[in-house]
Parts: C-alpha cells; sequence; structure tokens
C-alpha cells in the first residue's frame, strides 16, 4: 500500500518537471529587444558625439591677421579718413548765354556730345544783325565821301586864302569841318565794329574743351540777355580736363586732412575702380549749421566712366615720411581691443588664445604702429566671438595680409 502511494506521489512530481528541450516562449523575443536597445544606443551616443564635435564642441573659427614688421627706409601709406562726394569740374559747370536777343535758330551740338574750344555750340536768328551791319557799312561809306569832299574844298580855300580871295575865317571853317567828317568817319567805324561783334554774338562757341551737360531753351523760343539769373542760358557744358572729387568732412577730423595729400577715389557706380587723386582746395569757410568743411581733390588721370555729379568715396590717405633708422611693428586696427591704457589684442599661439598687452603709436589708417608688446610676425584675432578668454582653443579661419599699406 505504502509503495503504491509513493509510486504515485513520484509520478505527480515527474509531471512537475520542466522539460529542458522544450524552448521557453518569449525569450528568444526579449534577447532580440535587449540588441536592439543596445544598437540604438551605440548609434544614438556616436551621433550625440559627433553633433557636439561639430557644434559645442568645436573651436570657435576666428579670423587672423599678421603683425608686420615695417624695415627701416620703408614707407607706409593707409587712409586715415573717408567721405561721400560727388564728382566736380575745376570750372564748375559753364553756362553759356546769350549777349544779344534772338530766336534760336539750330543747336550745333546736343547733351553727350564733347566739344572744344571755339566750336559753335548754338547759332541765332542773325538776319537783324546782318542788316545792321550793312546799314553801318554804308554810313561808314557816306562818312568817307564826306571827308573826301571837305579835303578837296580845303585844298582849294587855301589856294584863294594864299591869293587874298577869301578871309582866314572861311579857311578855319573849312578845315573845322575836316575834323568833323573824320570824326564823323571815326564813329562810322565804331558802328561797323559794334555790329560786326553783334553778328558774331549770333553764335554761342565754346570758351573751353568739355562735354554738353545740358540745353535750357529749345529751337525757336526767344533768347533775352539779363532779367532773372540764367535767364539768358542756353547750354551748360563742364570742363573734363580738371575732373575733381568734392566733399564735406567733419570739423573734428579736419585735422586729418592737409593740401597736398594723397587721395583715392572709388565712384560708387564703378567700385572696382579706382583714382589717384590729391587735395588741391580747403575751402577758407566752414559750415556752421553743419559743422563742415569742403575739400576737393583732383584726379591725376580720368576716363570716360567718370562723369559730373557721380557719387563718389573719397579716401584721404596718410603717407608717413622715410625713417631710416628703425623698423616699426604694424598691427590691424581691428585686432586692437580695449582703449587707453588698457589696450590688448587677442594672438593665437598654437590653437590657443593668449591676451597681449600693447601700446600704440602712429597711425596709418587701416593699420597702426605698435610700440610695445609684439615683435612681429604674430598672428592677432580681427574678428571672432565676444566671449574670447585666455587659453580658449580656436581654430584659424582665412589669414589676411596687411602688405596693401605698405610702400618699400
Amino acid at each position: 500500500m505504502a509503495s503504491e502511494t509513493a509510486s504515485r506521489l513520484d509520478t505527480g512530481l515527474h509531471g512537475l518537471r520542466i522539460d529542458p528541450t522544450i524552448r521557453q516562449p518569449g525569450k528568444g523575443k526579449t534577447i532580440w529587444w535587449i540588441g536592439l536597445v543596445l544598437v540604438l544606443a551605440l548609434i544614438i551616443g556616436g551621433v550625440s558625439l559627433w553633433l557636439y564635435q561639430a557644434t559645442l564642441g568645436r573651436p570657435p573659427e576666428v579670423q587672423v591677421a599678421f603683425a608686420r614688421i615695417v624695415g627701416a627706409g620703408a614707407q607706409v601709406a593707409g587712409p586715415v579718413l573717408s567721405g561721400a562726394g560727388y564728382v566736380v569740374t575745376g570750372d564748375r559747370y559753364i553756362s553759356i548765354g546769350v549777349r544779344v536777343p534772338g530766336r534760336i535758330d539750330a543747336y550745333q551740338a546736343q547733351e553727350g556730345d564733347f566739344v572744344h574750344k571755339g566750336d559753335v555750340l548754338v547759332r541765332l536768328d542773325d538776319r537783324d544783325y546782318q542788316a545792321a551791319l550793312r546799314r553801318a557799312k554804308a554810313d561808314l561809306e557816306l562818312a568817307q565821301a564826306n571827308l573826301l569832299l571837305k579835303r578837296k574844298q580845303v585844298v582849294r580855300m587855301r589856294e584863294l586864302h594864299e591869293r587874298g580871295l577869301i578871309a582866314t575865317q572861311s579857311l578855319d571853317v573849312a578845315e573845322n569841318e575836316i575834323a568833323v567828317a573824320q570824326a564823323t568817319v571815326h564813329q562810322a567805324e565804331a558802328e561797323v565794329a559794334s555790329a560786326y561783334v553783334n553778328l558774331d554774338y549770333t553764335k554761342l562757341t565754346a570758351p573751353t574743351d568739355g562735354i554738353v551737360l545740358a540745353k535750357l531753351k529749345e529751337v525757336g523760343e526767344i533768347a533775352v540777355p539779363g532779367g532773372f539769373s540764367g535767364a539768358g542760358d542756353l547750354i551748360r557744358i563742364a570742363n573734363l580736363s580738371d575732373l575733381r572729387g568734392q566733399v564735406d568732412i567733419n570739423e573734428v577730423d579736419f585735422r586729418r586732412v592737409r593740401m597736398g595729400q594723397p587721395a583715392q577715389v572709388v565712384p560708387d557706380a564703378y567700385p572696382d575702380r579706382q583714382y589717384s587723386a590729391q587735395v588741391v582746395k580747403i575751402y577758407p569757410q566752414a559750415d556752421r549749421q553743419k559743422g563742415t568743411l569742403k575739400v576737393e581733390v583732383k584726379l591725376v588721370k580720368t576716363d570716360e566712366y567718370l562723369r559730373p555729379d557721380m557719387s563718389i568715396r573719397i579716401n584721404f590717405l596718410a603717407e608717413a615720411a622715410k625713417d631710416g633708422a628703425t623698423a616699426r611693428v604694424l598691427a590691424p586696427k581691428t585686432a586692437l581691443r580695449g582703449q587707453g591704457g588698457d589696450t590688448f589684442v587677442w594672438t593665437v599661439q598654437g590653437e590657443q588664445v593668449r591676451r597681449v598687452a600693447v601700446q600704440t603709436g602712429e597711425d596709418f589708417g587701416d593699420s597702426v604702429q605698435v610700440t610695445s608688446g609684439l615683435d612681429g610676425g604674430e598672428a592677432v584675432i580681427v574678428s571672432g566671438p565676444d566671449n574670447l578668454h585666455e587659453g580658449m582653443r580656436v581654430k584659424q579661419g582665412g589669414a589676411r595680409s596687411q602688405e596693401p599699406g605698405v610702400r618699400n
């Protein structure tokens, strides 16, 4: 009985045992999900690391320029002042008007035409002046004929006076009539000359070489001299052989400009073209309303691209005298930080930022002389992030050269 009970119990326990050969449902899926999570974690970690290195972990990029040593005897030049102005002519605009009244008959030149000195620009109706000239010539011939008659009369009266046939008083009257006739001839000659001048005034000629800027009246209109200012002007020209740049500079910058100072003119319409110029006129009176002073520079060489009244930018250049004794270190102004006695520059040594205190000297426009702090050849930061600090890692961008400001 007992053995039978034990046999049943053993059979029941055997039924509860797990067969290792049978695969448990769900276990394979769990391992697969764990592997997938690990792979995704690795991918996300790699992408995050790459993004960090490409953004937050990437050293900021800075633009650098190199401090330059200018040897003894070198000449430094650069813009010290710049202003917007206009192209003008040395003679300003020449408005040509009539000297005698008349109807405009024809224009011999149009806007944009280049003319030479003496070229006929405008013709007036000259028929009245031709008639006046003929009338003056006729009056002259009459006066000359009358003079000839008086002279013959005096010759005969002298013969009669010598023979005692006429009184001396009659001879004096006859000789006086010769003088009056002579004066009448001179007056008629002056009238003829005046008629020639008036006839010549019906042709308006160019007083100088230049270009026609504008016609102020049309053919058929009556031109009258005098009257309101410019009422008799018919045509306007400009002499392009003496082109200048004119600009108003602030009074506080007046100390930066001097007579004979070199300058550079850049037209707004052609920013890639540059023209050498020189300061030739500084107006003696300032504009108290604007607080400005007018300055003119004369262009050394011009071409067909420049026209009066074009907008330009004038750069006044500073040119230091040659120094045969010492060399100088130049750095770009954009590299300077701070002001006064706390002036410094950020330099790049390797890949790290270093703060270097400097003292400055002579100003050369875009560049400045560094009297202490730099020895030349250092890479100074000219642009970069605002949060630069000592020891910060940076990446150098393109380097800028100072050579355009140096003349050897």
